[in-house]
């Protein structure tokens, strides 16, 4: 059979634990038991060894067979790094009542785009902890490589999902990929040469040429 290696693409199924609660999964009835609405999940397509999955898994991947179920232990190190002290910050309770919050402790906020925990609340000051919650914990991973992915389509649109969480129409000509939509052009301009690297393929983006328009002859009187 086989064997996995790096830049294949795979579609894989996994479950995450961190002492031993689920906190991450692509299996619908694993996701029931996180009280997740399970009509979303489904597998996830990744190109191996090119981070689009946890290190330590990603670093699993290569040499497995398809078909087959493996687990591993990660160390914070290659999960989601070691507690980072100067990721809890202190705010004003102001800060808050201005935008009518009332925090709390164990009050999850978004703030400054990034999911972060209110650790305590006294004396009008707030403490937030802006790690993962997951950092500094060993994770365990259960996973399946369901089937390596051959097709050049899908590959593109896993890049996408990936990189750039929506789908833009494309072309595929011989080993070129040629992207409709001209407003990409800077981001395949700077991630293409990866993309070439884990594909084989040559991206780029049509940009559309404004049509000049002929100055009208003036009418002789």
């Amino acid at each position: 059979m086989t064997k996995i290696r790096k830049n294949d693409f795979i579609e894989i199924e996994f479950t995450g634990l961190a002492n031993g609660e689920i906190f991450d999964t692509t299996n619908k009835k694993d996701a029931e038991k996180m009280g997740i609405e399970p009509k979303n999940i489904k597998p996830l397509t990744i190109s191996v060894g090119n981070q689009m999955i946890l290190q330590g898994l990603d670093e699993d991947l290569e040499g497995k067979e398809t078909g087959k179920e493996y687990s591993i232990h990660i160390l914070p190190e290659k999960a989601f790094g070691k507690r980072d002290p100067s990721m809890i910050k202190t705010y004003g309770l102001s800060h808050f009542t201005k935008q009518n919050i009332n925090p709390y402790p164990g009050m999850a906020l978004q703030l400054d785009n990034t999911i972060a925990k209110v650790l305590s609340v006294s004396g009008g000051r707030v403490t937030i902890d802006f790690n993962n919650p997951i950092a500094g914990k060993e994770v365990d991973y259960k996973y399946k490589i369901n089937k390596i992915i051959t097709e050049n389509k899908e590959k593109v649109n896993a890049l996408q999902d990936f990189f750039f969480k929506q789908r833009f129409e494309f072309q595929l000509k011989d080993k070129k990929v040629i992207f409709k939509d001209d407003k990409i052009k800077q981001f395949i301009d700077m991630i293409g040469p990866k993309f070439s690297e884990i594909t084989g393929l040559e991206f780029t983006a049509e940009v559309k040429k404004e049509t000049k328009k002929e100055p009208k002859k003036e009418e002789k009187k």
